[in-house]
């Protein structure tokens, strides 16, 4: 199997896509299924067991919301 890198990106979507992955990710949670998605080029294989959690950001005038899922291989 080849060796998995770290790493760290982030890809702006339109609404109308992010509303797209957002409706495949609620379809793949309610049928306990995983989700598939693919990010800057990397398919990624997110399981069905796959932790969830908001985290919320302020630092001055600027916000962050994040809906994140965290597994580990293996």
């Amino acid at each position: 199997m080849a060796e998995r890198r770290d790493r760290d990106v982030e890809r702006v979507y339109s609404t109308q896509e992010f509303v797209a992955k957002l409706r495949r990710l609620a379809d793949a949670l309610e049928s306990g299924d995983r989700f598939e998605i693919q990010v800057a080029g990397e398919r990624i294989y997110v399981p069905a067991r796959a932790e969830f959690n908001v985290e919320h950001e302020r630092e001055g005038d600027e916000e962050e919301l994040e809906f994140q899922l965290k597994w580990k291989n293996g």
